[in-house]
């Protein structure tokens, strides 16, 4: 038997359509800044803005994966897809970090390339500053759009931090400007682009690491398995606890599922008070509310009959 999630179909479909809102607002106020700045970095011929051009165009695809997967999360399961789209957004999350790493790891490659090997210069300060404003400007917009939902899942959260790192790319745009146009030295454009680069992997690779934990369905860090165990064999009827499985589907969906012996003789109502008290239990007893539960009652002496090489074997 199993406990009911309190996130009704209505109720997802609605957060679904806010964030496919939010997003589309971002995903237009980036493709402003994209067009803009690759005009700007053939103009101006900036290591800067061609770092931000690349980031701006995985902020494209990401925004647009992002959209999507915010559609299809709301469609309900089938028999197919027991759990709908829900795990689309931990693939989402995982491949956007990984190709905002990617463009990191170019970023300093031709910075470094820049200031010791190629030295390049930046032909127009002033514009490269006015591009940079703009998309500081359509950033802060964006940030302003998804701030509230950033939590909602690593969808949301993943496309907050491509804007985050966008507005920072932009004010390190500006930074590389001023410093040319006070000191003259067209090395702080490659500076500057490095320093993007730099501000990129932390956030990436923090939502790359949540990704794989997902998808290996990791035990939340806020829950300790063996204070669950012990909660639960402390339900009165219950002897023991066993094959506990602790899992995180998408961002706030935490199931439980485990085998537990009970005290010989207990009458349905008995069962049923049991299998009541460890769902609340596991729903009010520790940080994160493990609202899907799954508990198997065996009685005491029930002996499993599993298949093990080929051979039938008592647990």
């Amino acid at each position: 038997m199993k406990s009911q999630p309190r996130e009704t179909a209505r109720t997802k479909q609605q957060v679904s359509h806010d964030h496919v809102r939010r997003l589309s607002w971002s995903l237009g106020c980036d493709l402003v800044v994209f067009v803009a700045e690759v005009v700007g970095a053939i103009m101006t011929r900036s290591l800067a803005l061609v770092v931000d051009c690349a980031h701006m165009l995985t902020d494209l695809a990401v925004m647009t994966a992002s959209i999507v997967t915010a559609v299809l999360m709301a469609r309900k399961p089938t028999r197919r897809r027991t759990w709908g789209w829900d795990r689309l957004e931990v693939l989402t999350g995982g491949a956007s970090a990984a190709v905002l790493m990617a463009v990191g790891v170019y970023a300093l490659i031709e910075a470094i390339r820049r200031l010791f090997f190629v030295p390049d210069h930046v032909s127009d300060v002033p514009l490269l500053a006015g591009f940079g404003l703009l998309g500081l400007v359509a950033n802060i917009i964006s940030l302003i759009m998804l701030t509230r939902r950033r939590k909602d899942n690593l969808n949301m959260r993943a496309a907050f931090l491509e804007v985050c790192n966008d507005a920072l790319g932009s004010v390190a745009v500006l930074i590389g400007a001023l410093v040319i146009l006070v000191t003259g030295w067209t090395g702080a454009d490659a500076v500057a682009g490095a320093l993007i680069a730099v501000l990129i992997f932390p956030r990436a690779g923090k939502i790359l690491v949540s990704s794989v934990r997902v998808l290996l369905i990791e035990v939340p860090s806020s829950i300790d398995p063996a204070e669950v165990r012990r909660h639960l064999e402390g339900v009165p009827g219950v002897v023991s606890v066993h094959d506990l499985h602790i899992g995180t589907v998408r961002t706030g969906l935490v199931t439980i599922t485990a085998h537990v012996t009970v005290r010989r003789g207990l009458s349905q109502d008995d069962q049923q008070h049991v299998l009541e008290s460890m769902q609340q239990c596991v729903r009010t007893h520790f940080p994160v509310s493990i609202e899907h539960s799954t508990f198997q009652l065996e009685p005491e002496g029930y002996q499993r009959i599993e298949k093990r090489e080929g051979e039938d074997i008592h647990a």
